[in-house]
């Protein structure tokens, strides 16, 4: 077998971004102590709280942000760019906390040496990693064996989501293996009888099978893909990389044995989880709430000269474990919209007002909703809760669609934070995976992903 070359996976890249970055802060901040007439913050033990207050915020800003966004991070123009708006929150932030942080130097020119350091240091690492982590050298080449119903949605799922997972070719388990090659779905066919020199050819780093049945794989393929896995090639289960690479459940390609793909977080019964999400909940309710009120005089205006009609409205949803419920929100749409029954909302629909687009946009439609995070119908994260008529028409053409209600409805969630609003049978399926991922991964550390991730929702207008 010969070598395939260095690779990263997606979870190393990230990995990597981030630790880099905040190792070239600390040694810019050193070389800026070093060389130059700076004292603001000196990188010793003394400054260590200090330190680790400037790491943190620039982590968690750089995540709101999108400065770990792969496909971002590929492009020089807007790696800047995300750059600067990260470093120059952080700084911000970092400089009105002097609780925590040092207070700012008589001499004004060591913030700006300061500022400039750490944007500086982290372009010219990420520089670096264009050039030569992000470059071909460093793609993942992958060979598909399996059936051609899986091959376009592989290709087009995983091809949004990784930019260094390269699909080079593709090998119909099924047809006879002396098949000439032909171009499918954009990649090569090559036939069944040239998967190992494929392999040594092409230098091929994994095999992806994707197969209803292990029985339609014939058994020459089978024998070659036992030769490799014996060798200690990478073969994997397409259902297995498309939810790795895309945070999605596949559950269109989810069969009778479902139940392999749903053995759903620990953490739906951990009673000390729920126990802390509710006490968060609560908080963020109140908090919430006491932002309402404060904005309130204001959206009143808004709706008064914009909306013209009543500020709040009700509609029903659905809730955990299929229970309806009343949810409130403030009106973004005309009076009386749904004249004709109900309707998906449209990217510019006509309904919807123009203050209405701002209060959509910004998510501030959506806050009298904390009534229902303190009432116990919702939590803060979660599914969002879908009207009763479209969870029955949904739940029809859409598998394990009502699956989703084993959990409380959300205020936000995984599919609000990965996808734009949905408005077709083919959105709604796309948030399902979403949805049914979160459930199945949910955790502490996911809920905090997903609440960074709002604000850079809310911070790039990417609501409806």
């Amino acid at each position: 077998m010969s070598k395939t070359g260095i690779h990263f996976q997606v979870s190393e890249r990230k990995l990597l971004l981030r630790g880099v970055d905040l190792i070239v802060v600390v040694f810019g901040l050193y070389f800026l102590g070093l060389f130059f007439d700076y004292t603001y913050l000196d990188i010793c033990w003394d400054n260590s709280v200090a330190i680790f207050i400037l790491l943190l915020y620039l982590a968690v800003f750089g995540t709101v942000f999108e400065i770990y966004d792969l496909q971002k991070s590929s492009q020089l123009d807007v790696t800047f760019r995300t750059i600067v708006l990260t470093v120059s929150t952080t700084v911000l932030v970092y400089f009105l906390t002097p609780v925590l942080t040092p207070f700012l130097p008589e001499k004004r020119l060591q913030i700006f040496y300061f500022y400039l350091t750490i944007i500086l240091f982290i372009f010219l690492w990420r520089m670096a990693y264009v050039k030569m982590i992000a470059s071909p050298r460093f793609c993942k080449k992958v060979l598909i064996v399996g059936e051609t119903t899986y091959v376009d949605d592989f290709v087009k799922a995983l091809g949004h989501s990784d930019p260094h997972y390269k699909i080079i070719g593709f090998i119909n388990s099924e047809l006879p293996h002396n098949k000439t090659m032909t171009k499918y779905h954009g990649i090569r066919e090559y036939p069944a009888s040239e998967l190992q020199k494929i392999i040594m050819d092409e230098k091929i780093c994994e095999v992806v099978i994707g197969s209803d049945n292990a029985e339609t794989i014939t058994p020459e393929i089978y024998s070659d893909l036992m030769t490799l896995l014996e060798r200690g090639f990478t073969i994997r289960e397409y259902t297995q990389v498309y939810e790795e690479m895309t945070h999605r459940v596949p559950i269109q390609f989810v069969g009778k044995d479902f139940y392999k793909y749903f053995p759903f977080s620990r953490s739906n019964q951990n009673t000390l989880y729920l126990f802390f999400q509710r006490v968060l909940d609560i908080l963020f309710s109140a908090v919430g709430l006491v932002f309402m009120v404060i904005l309130l005089p204001l959206i009143w205006v808004g709706n008064y000269f914009g909306n013209k009609g009543p500020m709040f409205y009700k509609q029903e949803r659905v809730g955990k474990n299929g229970r309806v419920f009343r949810i409130v929100k403030l009106r973004s749409m005309v009076v009386n919209a749904e004249t004709n029954g109900a309707e998906w909302s449209q990217i510019n629909d006509v309904r919807i007002t123009k203050f209405g687009k701002f209060l959509r946009r910004s998510r501030l439609d959506e806050m009298p909703q904390f009534i229902n995070i303190l009432k116990g119908e919702m939590s803060v994260i979660g599914p969002r809760p879908e009207r009763p008529f479209f969870v029955s028409e949904l739940a029809k053409v859409i598998p394990f669609y009502e699956t989703r209600h084993v959990v409380k409805p959300g205020l936000t969630g995984w599919a609000q934070v990965k996808t734009r609003y949905g408005a077709s049978v083919d959105d709604s399926l796309t948030k399902l995976q979403y949805d049914l991922f979160y459930i199945k991964h949910r955790s502490v550390f996911l809920d905090l992903n997903i609440m960074i991730k709002t604000l850079s929702t809310v911070l790039y207008y990417r609501g409806q």
